[in-house]
């Protein structure tokens, strides 16, 4: 069997995807913290998806 090959998400050099790489997807712990950095600034984030939002600003502002 194959091992799955995929990219580091913040190098691009290719990564096995197996369990002995406890920093996958990421190729370093070097790239684990330069990820984990952009999180905690800001830069990286999960958009938020008005239609799926269980509160619209509208319904936060009534209080």
């Amino acid at each position: 069997m194959n091992d799955l090959v995929v990219e580091c998400p913040i190098c691009k050099k290719s990564v096995k995807w197996i369990s002995g790489n406890k920093y996958r997807p990421f190729c370093s712990e070097r790239c684990r913290l330069i990820d984990l950095g952009e999180w905690a600034d800001g830069n990286r984030y999960i958009p938020e998806d008005a239609e799926q939002s269980d509160a619209t600003s509208g319904e936060l502002d009534k209080d």
